[in-house]
């Protein structure tokens, strides 16, 4: 069993925030493996289906981006599940928009969520990494980052979550390689 995370802000004024894009790819990935109905778990949402013969349960914690890591520790002690079974989709403003890096571990990059979540379980979880870009000045990344996307992105934004889902597969074999291939291969023009 794995615990995929999508991390995000609760509310409808949120909905296509840049921010919650962890979200959206959860949504994306519940519609596409046809995942069971959302349901409140955890101080958050879940979803439960089958990716190829592994079990997953999808996670959007509703406790605010600062605050995700006590609802993923709730389910992680919950399933009984390890460090290493967790996967986390978030924003990521050092990358270019709609590419799409998976990795082991690795630093905070300023994130909150990604703050809280290793205050309650440690850095060692695989992340979905979504580039959102940078805005270019320090000053402008708070208005970026929970900004809406722009409607000239939208298209790509439809695309790179259409690639995640039905990359999923991938993801869930821990083929990593391979899912950062197709999703950049599904994104192209």
């Amino acid at each position: 069993m794995q615990l995929w995370v999508g991390l995000g802000n609760p509310g409808d004024k949120y909905q296509a925030h840049r921010h919650n894009v962890g979200f959206m790819a959860l949504d994306e990935i519940a519609e596409v493996h046809r995942f069971s109905p959302w349901k409140k778990q955890f101080r958050g949402l879940t979803a439960e289906g089958r990716i190829g013969s592994d079990k997953i349960v999808l996670l959007k914690p509703q406790t605010y981006m600062n605050e995700s890591g006590g609802s993923v520790r709730a389910a992680l002690d919950f399933y009984k599940l390890d460090l290493g079974d967790v996967t986390v989709f978030h924003d990521e403003l050092d990358l270019t928009p709609m590419k799409v890096k998976v990795r082991m571990g690795g630093g905070l990059a300023g994130h909150n969520g990604l703050r809280s979540i290793d205050k309650h379980l440690g850095k060692d979880f695989r992340r979905v990494r979504i580039g959102i870009g940078h805005p270019g000045s320090k000053d402008r990344v708070t208005g970026h980052v929970l900004g809406n996307y722009h409607k000239s992105e939208i298209d790509a934004l439809g695309r790179m979550l259409a690639a995640i889902g039905a990359e999923a597969d991938r993801l869930a074999e821990g083929d990593d390689a391979r899912f950062m291939n197709d999703v950049a291969l599904r994104c192209q023009d």
